[in-house]
């Protein structure tokens, strides 16, 4: 009779556990990159009341163990890593992983794991999670390098932080040169400009000047100027003055494209002593190539190399984690790159709360990577996972727990009047 009691209180224990878990799994519902529990049971230990019998030929037949249960346990518990949905915030600091993987993050000497992307920058600009904890990942060495073989560390995106200027080293032409025939009076002259840079940021106003050569067709003088720094009158200073371009008088397209060497800038400019910049002409016939066909001319500078400084306007974090920033300057650069942890047997992580897990000695160690490399997932940014907790679920869940209370309750309720009774018959 008390075997049946001690059997009813373990159900209502373990349906207590179920309701436990389905509850905290409901009042996560809402709750960013929060994983479904579950918890699963098993059977006690069973008291045998007659062994097997085994059949004997001719004589009887065999018979089958006899035994009574003792009632049910809680033997685990398991976590669903199933997708949650990706809701798109837009704020820079949130990042949702898509597939397997987890942030890492550190405190107090802590390591933590975490699906919970809603990030934030600390008053040092530091990317931390909601509790502080520090993201990890790599940063950009002083050459501006991300090299992801070495160890992790914190990661920041201090707010404002200046772009250093780079001095142009390359102006690259294109578009397109009448055609010349050498004759026919005044030789024609085009010019194209651009603004260069030099190693402080300052400008430099750059004047390329074109003129067909007087009787040879085909054939363009190049004369490079800018104006002279401080100069009250509009003097300007020769940078290059003896180039010369040519042209296939069949195909259009030049013949030579070794570039141009400008130098000799005035004083007044923050150049290193001996500095030179090119002017480059693009491969003949490639796309970008300066030509000369009949018609207008389009000639233009392309492109240059050369960039003011600038201050961090806003960041964002790529697929691979890697956190770019874009400058006033109009440049990009990288900020740092997170990474990301995966485990053989992430079942085996512990929750510690605060959507926190940390490694067991059943989960294997942590295998730190890219995102989207050795079966990590990708990275969302500007996005958040969703609670993958289905509610529809958790609610048929609850019924089912209710009930297993309530029949375990009952089954008290019925030995409590079975051995009432049996103390009457004494």
């Amino acid at each position: 009779m008390t075997r049946s009691l001690s059997s009813a209180i373990s159900g209502i224990d373990a349906a207590q556990a179920m309701l436990d878990n389905i509850g905290n799994n409901i009042a996560n519902v809402n709750t960013t990159g929060y994983q479904d529990t579950s918890v699963q049971f098993s059977d006690l230990l069973y008291q045998q009341v007659s062994a097997a019998g085994a059949p004997q030929a001719g004589s009887t037949g065999g018979v089958n163990p006899i035994f009574v249960g003792t009632g049910v346990r809680v033997s685990g518990s398991a976590v669903s890593f199933a997708q949650g949905t990706n809701v798109q915030t837009g704020s820079p600091t949130d990042v949702a992983i898509q597939g397997n993987g987890f942030l890492i993050a550190n405190q107090n000497g802590q390591t933590y794991y975490t699906r919970a992307g809603n990030l934030k920058l600390d008053g040092n600009g530091q990317l931390v999670t909601q509790t502080g904890a520090l993201v990890q990942g790599w940063s950009p060495n002083a050459s501006g390098v991300i090299s992801t073989t070495g160890p992790t560390g914190p990661l920041s995106i201090p707010q404002g932080q200046a772009a250093n200027p780079q001095a142009t080293a390359n102006i690259t032409m294109g578009g397109n040169l009448p055609v010349w025939n050498g004759t026919g009076g005044t030789a024609p002259s085009l010019t194209a400009t651009t603004t260069a840079y030099d190693s402080l940021g300052n400008q430099i106003p750059i004047t390329i000047t074109f003129t067909g050569t007087s009787g040879t067709a085909n054939s363009w003088d190049v004369a490079v100027t800018t104006p002279t720094p401080g100069s009250t009158t509009g003097a300007t200073t020769t940078l290059e003055s003896g180039g010369t371009i040519t042209f296939s008088p069949t195909t259009g397209q030049m013949t030579s494209t070794t570039p141009l060497t400008l130098k000799n800038f005035p004083n007044g400019y923050s150049l290193p002593s001996g500095y030179t910049m090119n002017l480059n002409f693009p491969t003949a016939g490639t796309p970008a190539a300066v030509t000369q066909f009949s018609g207008s001319s389009t000639i233009a500078v392309s492109s240059q190399d050369g960039y003011s400084s600038g201050s961090l306007q806003n960041f964002t974090i790529g697929s691979d984690g890697t956190i770019s920033g874009t400058y006033s300057n109009g440049r990009t650069q990288s900020l740092g790159q997170v990474a990301l942890a995966i485990f053989s047997n992430p079942q085996g992580l512990t929750k510690v709360g605060n959507l926190d897990y940390q490694t067991t000695l059943n989960s294997g160690t942590p295998q730190v990577g890219t995102a989207g490399t050795g079966g990590r997932g990708q990275l969302l940014g500007g996005s958040l996972e969703s609670s993958n907790v289905d509610l529809g679920t958790e609610l048929t869940n609850l019924i089912v727990a209710q009930n297993a209370y309530q029949a375990d309750t009952k089954v008290v309720s019925t030995s409590s009047t079975v051995l009432q009774a049996l103390v009457q018959m004494a």
